[in-house]
């Protein structure tokens, strides 16, 4: 048998795992043979994910948590090492949007209100870098491990409207590419850091900016598919096969890329 994309007993630990995307992923690695654990603030959510996946024959634990709390990663880490012995993978998967740091029509960019575009950027790029501080502990010590990080269209171009998304995106791009060149160069090969950047999913963050009550398309909705040229928007488990890439040794010479998911979005061109 071919193992080179197996992820078969590699501990794999994914912050925002109630979120649609991440809950999606959890259950198709656990499928695949991986132990996961669900990091999240939804503890009902998170609890009934990681009960679907033992009911299914999966290894899964749930620990509630929030990624800008250092003593809530600490113990998340803890009990990880505790319950599987050594973290393999990273997936920094929590992060989302505010609309304060939104610019609605008929608005401008005198509206966006600071408080909320720093809680934004928080939630997404400091939501990214403390956990990775955290479980990259115990990598470094067991000399091997993945993270990968979550990107996003609005790194590679300035969407309108989404200033602190965009913005705290951006900086998760440039995070990968640093980090991949710092556990290298400290830590040697056996560590990668890479990124996905999903293009546009339907999820419960964005499902107002995106599709009306009735499931038509908003104007910004229109938008998306007419630049994207599977003319669609992307279905969850489509980012499971990139995800399962990023962290089996088939990807074992890949650090500090940023693997596109996105139907074609970001190649639009007129």
């Amino acid at each position: 048998m071919n193992e080179l994309f197996s992820v078969k007993d590699k501990s794999v630990v994914i912050t925002g795992g109630t979120g649609v995307l991440g809950d999606c992923i959890a259950r198709y690695l656990a499928t695949q043979g991986a132990r996961i654990t669900v990091i999240g603030r939804r503890e009902a959510e998170g609890e009934a994910i990681a009960a679907d996946i033992r009911r299914d024959g999966g290894e899964a634990i749930f620990v509630h948590g929030d990624v800008l709390s250092q003593s809530d990663m600490e113990a998340a880490c803890r009990t990880v090492l505790d319950t599987y012995g050594r973290v393999d993978s990273l997936l920094n998967a929590a992060g989302g949007n505010m609309p304060g740091a939104v610019i609605p029509p008929g608005s401008t960019f005198f509206d966006v209100s600071i408080d909320e575009f720093e809680r934004v950027l928080n939630l997404n790029l400091t939501g990214t870098v403390l956990p990775t501080q955290v479980f990259l502990h115990p990598m470094v010590k067991q000399g091997q491990g993945t993270i990968v990080n979550f990107s996003s269209m609005a790194a590679f171009r300035p969407l309108s409207r989404v200033a602190g998304y965009s913005a705290a995106k951006a900086g998760i791009s440039n995070f990968t590419a640093f980090l991949a060149n710092e556990v290298a160069a400290k830590f040697g090969s056996g560590i990668r850091v890479n990124a996905i950047a999903p293009g546009f999913f339907i999820t419960n963050q964005n499902r107002r900016l995106l599709t009306n009550e009735g499931g038509s398309l908003t104007e910004r909705g229109a938008d998306v598919i007419r630049q994207t040229p599977f003319k669609r928007f992307g279905r969850p488990e489509e980012l499971c096969g990139t995800i399962q890439y990023l962290i089996s040794d088939a990807s074992a010479f890949v650090t500090g890329t940023i693997a596109v998911v996105d139907g074609g979005f970001n190649a639009y061109t007129m």
